[in-house]
């Protein structure tokens, strides 16, 4: 085990559970270390945003970011709960694999499935990541978001299947679309070859695109006829988990 990043996680536990600001003796002596050892460790927090030292002051205190982390894991927790009866749903309307995914940066995360009955059948994993510009949750999510969110994808932008959009041109024009229709489809696999996608944001009490749901399975079942009819029931069921999390379509 790492012994530093160990006594660092103590620290931070001791200054959450405090209710004053902390000088550097006083930790050093309840948590029983040196206090260089806790200086040293201060001025890493501190340079990462999780400490700050009270102004005109000797002592310590937790800033916000701890919480802002903590809101967000909360925050998709109360989405999967929120979101899985329309996923149940939407899986047995289609018949096809349905996914929940949150934006992180250039990527989505895929935080719930439920999987097709299918023998060929789309395939990820909880937890696994994909680039956002190249799968129909990620476009859907990003048609959410200001024009120039799109450059932080510059940089990035490779080619992983022969239908891939490799330049931000490309990507707007996916994104314009998406907005046009309310949805995000993808009818050749971007990220992986032979997926064919379908996906519609979720929004949140103010507005804020929280994740998207997504219907994905082979191109050899799923044609761009059969992606039309199930887009509304993808957009249906976007609507409804963004009903229940509080969002007023419309208002």
């Amino acid at each position: 085990m790492d012994k530093a990043f160990i006594k660092g996680l103590r620290l931070l536990e001791t200054l959450a559970l405090s209710d004053q600001s902390r000088g550097v003796s006083n930790l050093a002596s309840e948590l029983g270390l040196t206090k260089s050892n806790v200086h040293r460790l201060l001025q890493t927090l501190q340079s990462q945003g999780y400490v700050r030292q009270v102004p005109n002051n000797s002592t310590y205190e937790l800033t916000t970011k701890i919480w802002e982390l903590g809101r967000f894991v909360i925050g998709r927790m109360d989405l999967i709960k929120v979101a899985h009866p329309a996923m149940m749903l939407l899986a047995e309307q289609t018949g096809e694999t349905v996914h929940l995914s949150i934006l992180e940066d250039v990527d989505v995360i895929y935080v719930d499935k439920i999987e097709s009955l299918h023998h060929i059948r789309a395939h990820t994993s909880i937890g696994s990541r994909a680039p956002a510009f190249t799968v129909a949750t990620g476009k859907a999510m990003l048609s959410h978001m200001p024009d120039e969110y799109l450059e932080r994808f510059r940089p990035h932008m490779r080619r992983y299947t022969d239908t891939t959009r490799t330049t931000i041109k490309e990507l707007r024009e996916d994104i314009r679309v998406a907005k046009l229709q309310g949805y995000a489809e993808v009818l050749r696999g971007e990220w992986r070859e032979g997926i064919a996608a379908c996906s519609c944001a979720i929004l949140g009490r103010s507005g804020e695109v929280v994740g998207a749901i997504g219907m994905s399975g082979p191109d050899s079942r799923i044609k761009r006829k059969q992606l039309k009819i199930i887009a509304p029931q993808v957009v249906e069921a976007a609507r409804s988990i963004s009903a229940t999390l509080g969002y007023a379509h419309g208002a």
